[in-house]
């Protein structure tokens, strides 16, 4: 049987390069997409040389050409971190919209699996608690995080289509919050923010009272389920993340005590629509993909932290 072929749009970025690593460790080719605006070349430098591996710089919201065979697509392309997709408004609308349309029709095209990265941000600042896929959201589409929340929706509601009208063989994954190592040093997100100015000795900043809550999922886990919803034949979203819930001022004290760092937690402002909880209800995950988070927080804190002491010399 011919070796199977994947491209993953957005692979040079911190979960398509994890994604790269383990569909390498599965047997596929893999082809990484990326136009390299949040995405970084070191995180898969070292699978450059690795036999089947192969980058292309290419801006998925442009015509995508592939003259050989494709067996999976997976759609990871998009500025994540609300301080990219703040700064970055309309590409991040473009690559959830025309991007998920071009690699879509890839799939057709090929007859391939289609898989999208979709996001817990579907779920807006939620009313429910935890968010199940059947929970529809509570999203402000005209708000600063709306060209994140509503682009992930559309591309959602387009994979269905696909699926519906074209018989593509579609999944989508909703992913939670997830850290781990390749996270830019200035992504903005809650983990890297904590870390890097721990390590640094500088103030951490903490939004709002850090009463609001997040439930972290470390990458492994992350891909562990990423890539059994790709073996799966489902086509409903399904929820992926860690459901061991915590304060976002227990997590900064948290990495504070882990880095051995004299940091001062200090408060500003909650951005606009920021979420006051989430928290995912993985009952289909565990049904469906028997799939459960593994890796403990402290656990994966400490590898994290280590990549980013590396990382700050």
């Amino acid at each position: 049987m011919a070796q199977l072929h994947a491209i993953v749009t957005g692979g040079a970025g911190f979960l398509g390069s994890h994604l790269c690593e383990r569909l390498l460790r599965e047997g596929y080719r893999v082809t990484a997409m990326d136009n390299l605006i949040t995405g970084d070349l070191r995180n898969i430098a070292h699978l450059v040389d690795r036999p089947g591996f192969r980058f292309v710089k290419h801006d998925v919201t442009d015509y995508i050409i592939a003259v050989e065979d494709v067996h999976a697509v997976l759609h990871f392309a998009s500025p994540a971190s609300p301080i990219d997709y703040l700064k970055l408004p309309i590409q991040t609308l473009k690559v959830g919209s025309l991007g998920t349309h071009k690699a879509l029709g890839l799939a057709k095209a090929k007859g391939a699996r289609f898989l999208l990265a979709s996001t817990s941000e579907v779920y807006g600042d939620p009313l429910v608690h935890p968010q199940p896929e059947s929970y529809w959201g509570n999203v402000n589409p005209v708000g600063l995080r709306g060209v994140y929340d509503e682009a992930k929706r559309f591309a959602e509601a387009m994979t269905m289509a696909y699926w519906r009208y074209h018989g593509v063989d579609t999944r989508i994954v909703r992913i939670f919050n997830t850290y781990g190592p390749r996270m830019r040093v200035d992504d903005g997100r809650a983990i890297p923010a904590f870390i890097s100015q721990a390590l640094r000795g500088e103030d951490v900043t903490v939004f709002g009272d850090g009463s609001q809550t997040r439930s972290v999922c470390y990458v492994d886990d992350l891909i562990e389920g990423i890539y059994r919803l790709l073996q799966s034949d489902e086509h409903e979203p399904v929820n992926i993340g860690n459901q061991d819930e915590l304060t976002m001022l227990g997590l900064a004290q948290e990495i504070i005590a882990l880095c051995g760092s004299a940091s001062k937690i200090v408060f500003r402002d909650l951005p606009e629509d920021d979420p006051k909880i989430r928290q995912p209800d993985t009952t289909r995950a565990r049904t469906i993909l028997k799939w459960e988070a593994r890796v403990k927080r402290p656990e994966g804190l400490k590898k994290t932290i280590a990549y980013f002491r590396e990382r700050l010399g």
